[in-house]
């Protein structure tokens, strides 16, 4: 083969929509597991434990408001709504996506694919002005002799984009859990073996409905069957038959034909104990709480739930915050010692409205809220007025005032 035609296929395969996929089945990104299934991040999210813990967590995580704050000389800090980045992370991240489009993608990249990467554009300014994601399956990380990493992407086109960092771009790069401090490590590669039975028994389970799911049955006909008479009975009662849509039709057998029911049941298969346990197993490796996943498990009550949330926030949703909140602190703020980012977790961490008050009620008599904080939690505007008193905390005195008045 001619080199000029050798690079015109290589140049047709990298400007095929499809060339990434197809690289992914050939290199063995596909994660090949023993029930012989071939996992990938697209095919997991087919399982519908995977799609609904995937989505929990990244719109969860996207839906809480991100804010960026200024640490005050007083060891205090403020929302910092005027500085320049307030705008990108909290609004607009780029022309064509919102905050929480964008943060879904990253969140959703993360758990799926372990690494989330983005060019932050700054144009000039030294402030980053534009958040462009990439394509993780196209990154290559290089960890060069002084241990800073450079990266390089594959564009729409097929093109090489970088390497980067370099002057007016810099590499937003979060990891999920790491082995090496470079690459995040993907969940769906870790247990690929978890995933991949979840798809055999999903893909067994779809033929099993697509036959109709009925057990099989044995069509007793007197006499011998002439050449290719049992194969056209049995097409034809497939026809009738087979798929959910046409299960429980009437069908009228010749004098001569009998028909014996074989009766297996998906539950006698242990098909609902297996999807069950499959879906339990999932739904630990995302650490998603089984409640939230309309589990048909009669055990969470009211107060149990609320528990459940808690446990939810703390031991999954905060770990893949307090992640993102570093890196970008780390990749896109030029006086990280003044500013940072911070996601608030107030809006669902808040109990009913009874429990909420009276916790107002003793961090204002604690002296430890003022009326304006209190009405900020509750997206009140603030008393303004002065006589109100709105940003003022109770003194000593008055606080035992309020404890005296409370005893009574």
């Amino acid at each position: 083969m001619k080199f000029r035609d050798r690079i015109g296929h290589a140049w047709k395969a990298l400007t095929d929509p499809d060339w990434i996929k197809k690289l992914e089945e050939a290199s063995g990104w596909n994660y090949n597991s023993a029930s012989g299934m071939n996992v990938t991040s697209e095919s997991a999210m087919r399982i519908s434990t995977v799609n609904a813990c995937v989505r929990i967590i990244a719109e969860t995580c996207a839906s809480l408001p991100l804010d960026i704050y200024h640490r005050l000389d007083s060891g205090g800090r403020e929302i910092a709504r005027k500085h320049p980045i307030y705008s990108v992370l909290h609004t607009r991240p780029n022309p064509w996506q919102t905050s929480f489009d964008w943060r879904v993608q990253l969140f959703t990249h993360l758990l799926l694919r372990g690494n989330y990467y983005a060019l932050a554009l700054d144009h000039g300014d030294m402030l980053i002005d534009d958040i462009i994601p990439m394509n993780p399956d196209t990154a290559k990380v290089e960890q060069l002799p002084d241990y800073t990493l450079r990266y390089t992407f594959t564009g729409l086109k097929g093109e090489t984009l970088g390497p980067y960092p370099k002057p007016g771009i810099k590499v937003l790069h979060i990891r999920a859990l790491s082995s090496d401090g470079v690459l995040g490590r993907s969940v769906i590669a870790d247990a690929r073996e978890s995933f991949g039975a979840a798809l055999a028994t999903q893909e067994f389970t779809g033929k099993y409905w697509s036959n109709g799911a009925t057990p099989s049955g044995v069509i007793k006909i007197k006499g011998k069957l002439a050449e290719g008479q049992a194969d056209r009975i049995r097409s034809q009662w497939n026809d009738d038959h087979g798929g959910a849509s046409r299960s429980n039709k009437l069908h009228v057998l010749s004098e001569d034909a009998d028909f014996t029911k074989i009766d297996i049941t998906a539950e006698d298969a242990q098909f609902i104990e297996t999807r069950r346990f499959q879906r339990a197993d999932i739904a630990g490796l995302f650490r998603v709480p089984m409640f939230l996943l309309q589990s048909d498990s009669n055990t969470a009550t009211y107060a149990s739930a609320e528990q459940f949330m808690l446990s939810f926030v703390v031991h999954c949703i905060r770990p893949w915050i307090i992640n993102v909140e570093q890196a970008l602190h780390r990749n896109l703020f030029s006086a990280p010692e003044f500013y940072f980012p911070e996601h608030n977790l107030d809006a669902i961490l808040r109990g009913d409205i009874k429990s909420r008050y009276e916790a107002y009620q003793i961090a204002r008599n604690q002296g430890i809220l003022s009326k304006n904080e209190v009405r900020a939690k509750e997206n009140e505007n603030p008393l303004t007025k002065p006589e109100e008193n709105g940003d003022s905390h109770l003194s000593l005195a008055e606080i035992q005032n309020a404890k005296k008045g409370a005893a009574l």
